[in-house]
């Protein structure tokens, strides 16, 4: 009677070293002098076809981004040779599969991190990517009001690369943030293909925003693409793609248009690959777009344009 117990306590315990060393193998040489490889290969450095909304999937390959990102941001930072080498991500989790991971890394770039768990930002900091590195990490629970006074206390001026991955108020937060001050090179916002392509969509603000609370299946959160995109143009940026996981979107300052010319937004758009979705017990139901769509049918959201009150 005690073999399920037993079962699930030995399970825990394998998953919690497993990730305890995944979480202290911070450099992992093998990965990194193949991308290094990669990167020196005649057909990775290729001029690509700026025609084609989805160029920017040619580019990508993976060392610690979740998905492919690491490959996108490294080629653009390469081709536009950005003069500003520090990076400011927001909801970094431990930090270890993040966009901004390999910057530090490969490109020794300087970095400013947040995220709302002590435990996550605890382990950042007892990492040895932390003394080995120009990181810094700030545990707290953003909101549009206290954002531009966190972001302050990185220090930097100009800043090549911002990343906003919240799950949650992501639009509401980019539209606080002032980046006249940062003015990144690269934006890269995380969207909700759920949301589709249509409308310029958000969840209403809430500053005690959780995920998991919003809507047991995770899939209520954000914004849609074209919302983030109202959002961009405004602060002056423009989108030049989307991954091919369908989560991040990227935007440039519009000082590099005549470079990079922009991307049709409806073209662009990536629905997303990833099944992560789940039932009200918390497992995963690997539901395909539309299934994920069903689940939250009903739940509130705004027109960012109009300022409409709407449902999904």
């Amino acid at each position: 009677m005690f073999e399920p117990f037993i079962r699930k306590i030995i399970s825990r315990m394998v998953k919690k070293i497993v990730s305890e060393a995944h979480a202290n193998s911070w450099e992992d040489r093998t990965l990194i002098l193949q991308a290094k490889s990669l990167m020196a290969s005649d057909w990775w450095r290729k001029v690509p076809d700026f025609s084609n909304p989805k160029w920017i999937q040619e580019k990508e390959f993976r060392v610690y981004s979740q998905f492919n990102d690491d490959g996108i941001v490294q080629w653009l930072v390469l081709f536009l040779n950005l003069g500003q080498n520090n990076f400011v991500e927001f909801g970094v989790g431990d930090f270890f599969e993040s966009n901004s991971h390999f910057l530090l890394v490969n490109n020794a770039w300087k970095g400013f991190i947040m995220d709302g768990s002590e435990y996550n930002i605890s382990r950042i900091k007892n990492a040895d990517i932390y003394w080995r590195f120009s990181l810094k990490a700030k545990q707290a629970f953003i909101d549009k009001h206290n954002i531009n006074q966190l972001v302050a206390a990185s220090c930097f001026d100009k800043i090549g690369y911002l990343h906003i991955d919240l799950d949650g108020n992501d639009y509401w937060i980019l539209d606080a943030l002032d980046l006249t001050t940062l003015a990144p090179d690269i934006l890269v916002l995380e969207y909700n293909a759920v949301f589709g392509d249509e409308d310029p969509l958000s969840i209403p603000y809430d500053p005690n925003f959780q995920r998991m609370d919003a809507h047991y299946s995770g899939k209520y959160f954000g914004a849609s693409l074209p919302a983030l995109n109202h959002l961009a143009e405004k602060k002056g940026y423009y989108f030049i793609g989307c991954n091919s996981a369908g989560n991040n979107a990227y935007f440039l300052s519009k000082k590099y248009q005549a470079v990079i010319p922009k991307s049709n937004l409806k073209s662009g758009f990536e629905v997303a690959r990833f099944r992560e979705s789940r039932n009200t017990e918390g497992r995963l139901v690997f539901l395909d777009l539309l299934g994920e769509r069903e689940l939250i049918r009903g739940l509130p959201v705004i027109n960012v344009m109009t300022g409409a009150s709407d449902v999904l």
